[in-house]
């Protein structure tokens, strides 16, 4: 059974630097698209960063350009997410996700096409 696994998270001041992990088991990440998305409290899950199976290709909304990085290790069937400077709007559980992908380079942003979800880990940056 495909699981995903995110850790990671916590509670840490503002401008603190923060780096998640997403484990997967039960199937190899190797050919999967992975994400991250967010989701604070009344709010709608929203994109955070997205990386091509290949690794090569990266992307995130203009918001948190320059200071969250996606990276991945294939051989250890995990995926990262550095948060540097973060900020107290930064606070809401984060959630990876992947999709099985056609192509080295594809990425996707939209929640909607990713086939596994993990359970997501709480990040509360406080001011």
């Amino acid at each position: 059974q495909a699981q995903l696994a995110e850790s990671g998270g916590g509670l840490v001041q503002a401008g603190d630097p923060l780096r998640l992990s997403c484990a997967g088991s039960g199937f190899s990440i190797t050919n999967y698209a992975m994400g991250w998305f967010r989701q604070a409290p009344g709010k709608e899950r929203e994109f955070v960063a997205a990386i091509s199976f290949s690794g090569t290709n990266t992307a995130y909304p203009d918001s948190l350009k320059g200071r969250f990085f996606i990276s991945r290790d294939n051989a250890k069937n995990t995926v990262y997410l550095q948060m540097d400077n973060l900020k107290p709007e930064d606070t809401a559980v984060y959630y990876c996700a992947a999709r099985a992908s056609p192509s080295i380079s594809g990425l996707y942003t939209d929640r909607r096409y990713y086939d596994y979800w993990g359970q997501g880990t709480q990040v509360t940056v406080s001011s």
